[in-house]
């Protein structure tokens, strides 16, 4: 694609005249033509260069109370003035300076926003760490990334206790926690000087997210300026889009507020500290997820934004009367994992169609959704994730390298500024998932006829039986409308004749039970014999990762260490 060809956005958005003060010239979502690293892009003209923009738009909420954590209240003048001593001391007492990694590994704390915000002022990367990691894990993670400084709490210093320490690393223990040197003492000293703060550069590295690392090592994907600005732009303009095109009355006016029920390492916690000066949003952190804890904020904090992976938009849902409890929400994101298509449609009939429903797809390297599904389209394609976004161009492959056709399965392609620079310190990696500009994602998908992407696994959990291709999501979408299944992930198991069998992990709901053949004939009203469950195994709760994503290599690890919890056809 030419400088000049990277102009050219999907019809969908182009021919739609609704859009033109929107999208056209002058609009606040225009495009333009851009090269990076000789990859010719589509970028916005208008939005914030870079997240300092953005920090800098903080002082406009200034009163306004930016993070709730139990009996804890913090405005963004106090978060901003904590986030500007911390950087004076990162810079003046220990060095860091452009371009070094700034670790923060701990639960779900005030102190989070803060130390991204350090970093970021200082030219530093802040670098999350998943906080469910044990000692080895964190250790690793900490010399990979060379860290100069980590911020952690009590739990991940004691993890930290046994392994060995890299070299020039200082520990800063928050609240109370027995690090180096505490965290209250660097939040309340003089300001970073306005003339000290790093300006960075629009394709600089501001953070630097460790993939989840279900298979091998996980890997610091680098994500730059231009990445996250470009997100939070494209999140913009897909609320602004949908609520044009549905024509849905505005809500009363309020301070956006949205539930932080994801760990803050994720990439949608790092999208939601970056992009909540912008709009003045209240963070409400919970310390770790309790359904009854999680309305009654709702209730109390007045969240308009209150969504989550399927497990936990589904306990939602579930729970009588969730509906009747009048909470004032606005938006309900649901995502981070397949959504079977039944939420959506129920999550309408619980709150109304007030609510503005909201799926996508993305990974921690294109810097969340390069594909949103937004409202009334959600609901009409409950099986899709969604249009590619204004900047994002999207292409399925075959194993050869060659562009599929409408409708064909194959490997999910994206090109956008949203795509990361690659893997630190990873070139082997690095040079195997971004080539000529385009990030080969692993997924398998398809995009249909009017430019509809849907995802029908990972290229990893395909079941190969008889030769047959089986994707995982199709079988598991179909299982989760049986009344019995409260839960399910499908997976695989060994076979000699045909290779594998599909097999049924399943938690029922409470007082029912259900039978393979049962469970075999309701699939085979819906899908071909050869998808159909050929062994089931019901357990009490499925293996999660620390994003809240059914661990299906956990379920395998077990399937193979205890054979004998196999029911086969």
């Amino acid at each position: 694609m030419t400088i000049e060809d990277a102009t050219e956005i999907a019809a969908v958005y182009r021919d739609d005249t609704r859009l033109a003060p929107l999208i056209g010239e002058g609009g606040m979502f225009e495009v333009e033509p851009v090269e990076v690293d000789g990859i010719a892009l589509r970028d916005f003209v208008r939005s914030p260069r870079t997240v300092l923009d953005i920090f800098d738009m903080g002082p406009n909420h200034a009163e306004l109370v930016h993070v709730v954590y139990q009996d804890e209240r913090h405005t963004f003048a106090e978060v901003r003035g904590r986030a500007l001593s911390l950087a004076g001391e990162l810079q003046g007492t220990f060095g860091v300076q452009r371009g070094d990694r700034v670790a923060l590994c701990m639960r779900n704390l005030p102190e989070y926003p803060v130390v991204v915000w350090a970093a970021a002022l200082c030219g530093a990367i802040a670098t999350p760490m998943n906080s469910w990691w044990v000692g080895p894990e964190l250790a690793y993670a900490l010399d990979d990334a060379a860290a100069k400084v980590a911020v952690l709490d009590g739990e991940r210093i004691d993890q930290l206790a046994d392994q060995p320490r890299p070299d020039g690393l200082t520990v800063v223990g928050v609240r109370g926690a027995d690090g180096d040197v505490p965290f209250e003492e660097l939040v309340t000293g003089s300001p970073l000087a306005d003339d000290a703060v790093v300006r960075p550069g629009r394709d600089d590295v501001i953070a630097m997210l460790y993939t989840s690392g279900t298979t091998g090592r996980p890997k610091g994907a680098l994500l730059t300026n231009r990445g996250m600005t470009a997100n939070i732009w494209n999140m913009a303009f897909a609320n602004l889009r949908e609520a044009l095109i549905s024509q849905r009355p505005p809500a009363p006016p309020r301070q956006p507020a949205s539930l932080s029920v994801g760990p803050l390492f994720h990439i949608g916690g790092m999208t939601a500290i970056f992009s909540a000066p912008m709009g003045g949003v209240k963070l409400v952190v919970m310390h770790k997820w309790e359904l009854e804890e999680s309305l009654r904020l709702a209730q109390t904090e007045q969240i308009t934004q209150f969504g989550g992976v399927p497990t936990i938009v589904r306990q939602v849902l579930d729970r009588s009367g969730a509906g009747a409890l009048d909470l004032p929400i606005q938006g309900f994101p649901m995502g981070g994992a397949a959504v079977p298509p039944d939420l959506p449609l129920r999550a309408v009939e619980e709150f109304g169609e007030r609510i503005q429903l909201l799926n996508g797809y993305g990974l921690t390297e294109t810097t969340s959704a390069i594909a949103t599904n937004v409202g009334a389209e959600f609901l009409a394609h409950p099986d899709s994730v969604g249009r590619a976004n204004l900047t994002a161009d999207i292409e399925v492959v075959g194993p050869d390298g060659s562009v599929l056709g409408t409708g064909e399965v194959g490997e999910i392609c994206v090109r956008s500024p949203q795509v990361c620079k690659g893997y630190w310190n990873d070139p082997v990696a690095t040079a195997a998932a971004f080539v000529d500009g385009w990030f080969h994602s692993g997924d398998l998908g398809y995009l249909d006829d009017e430019g509809f992407l849907r995802v029908v696994d990972r290229l990893k959990d395909v079941v190969i039986r008889g030769g047959e291709n089986v994707y995982c999501a199709e079988v598991e979408a179909v299982l989760f409308e049986h009344p019995a299944v409260a839960s399910v992930s499908v997976v695989g198991v060994p076979e000699e004749e045909m290779g594998e069998r599909v097999c049924a992990v399943v938690v029922l709901r409470q007082g029912m039970e259900v039978d393979l053949p049962g469970l075999r004939r309701f699939a085979l009203e819906r899908l071909a014999a050869f998808k159909a469950p050929e062994a089931l195994v019901v357990v009490g709760e499925l293996p999660e990762t620390a994003t809240g994503k059914i661990d299906k290599k956990a379920i395998r690890g077990s399937l193979r260490s205890e054979p004998g919890m196999v029911t086969l056809w």
